[in-house]
């Protein structure tokens, strides 16, 4: 029987993880290695490792965890998840089943895509979700949002800040009181449908329906997100939607609703970056631990 259980190695559940081998607790990572930004050349805006590649981060981490004697480290998938606080069992697909009598569930998020022919292939090299992990790099060139919904004029309206950039609306045409406040931002609207997007260089051509092909440095978007992993639907955890995304609830010590599970990284919040889930993964470890100290308090 493990501590804890932390279900995602990556840069949540590793942090958390480490929080929890520093107070000396028994605890089980369990990954199966899929980040969010595996498709990045480099990680930006975190201390110390700005433009570091992933890898080398995630790689950096486990080193550092597996130095603890009282960390184990199975590389697979969370599959399914039961039972109830101090009583946990955690299967992993194809293979054995552990129990812990805490769990953290850092298992990320799935970006749902539009079906764009090209978008798959962009993600992450040259079609991004977010400015300030990519933006900067962009040296303030032509640059793209891709409507996905009506909460896509919010990013548009932060995007003249990186470069000259183009609204590409599609079915989700601004209002007139929005085109002018995007107008006064010095952003343009390109109201016909995009066909699809290719690599072009170092960075992307969008081709519109009418056969009119546009080249940017890169091209943004915030499509909607789902849990990855089923876990917290199995465990019975509530979670929450806003703007599209949805993500497992949790209070402000990252305790979910189930008595003895916590959450932490994008599978919990709104907004995402490398060091917002470092943060939420130490306020999830050092939560679960003190759980277990001042159970009942």
């Amino acid at each position: 029987m493990f501590d804890v259980i932390v279900a995602g190695g990556s840069y949540a559940g590793a942090a958390a993880a480490l929080q929890l081998a520093r107070g000396r607790r028994k605890v089980l990572v369990i990954d199966a290695g899929v980040r969010r930004n595996r498709f990045a050349h480099s990680s930006h805006g975190f201390l110390t490792r700005d433009g570091t590649p992933p890898d080398e981060i995630a790689g950096i981490a486990k080193a550092q965890l597996l130095a603890y004697p009282n960390v184990t480290w199975i590389e697979g998938d969370a599959a399914e998840a039961s039972g109830s606080n101090d009583d946990f069992t955690v299967a992993v697909r194809g293979g054995e089943s552990h129990g812990g009598r805490r769990l953290v569930l850092a298992t990320g998020i799935v970006d749902l895509l539009p079906d764009v022919p090209g978008l798959v292939e962009q993600w992450g090299l040259s079609a991004f979700h977010c400015p300030y992990c990519h933006g900067y790099e962009l040296d303030r060139g032509q640059i793209g949002v891709l409507a996905v919904g009506a909460h896509s004029f919010h990013q548009a309206m932060m995007l003249p800040d990186w470069g000259e950039t183009t609204y590409f609306a599609g079915g989700f045409a601004p209002t007139a009181e929005e085109s002018a406040q995007l107008a006064a931002r010095g952003a343009r609207i390109e109201a016909t449908p995009v066909a699809s997007v290719a690599a072009a260089g170092d960075g992307i051509a969008v081709t519109l329906a009418d056969g009119r092909e546009i080249r940017l440095a890169g091209l943004f978007l915030a499509p909607p997100t789902m849990p990855a992993s089923p876990l917290a639907e199995q465990l019975g955890c509530e979670t929450d939607e806003t703007m599209g995304h949805r993500f497992i609830r949790t209070d402000a010590m990252k305790a979910t609703s189930v008595a003895g599970v916590f959450a932490c990284g994008d599978t919990a919040r709104m907004g995402s970056s490398l060091a917002f889930a470092v943060a939420d993964g130490v306020m999830a470890g050092s939560a679960a631990h003190r759980s277990m100290i001042f159970a009942g308090h």
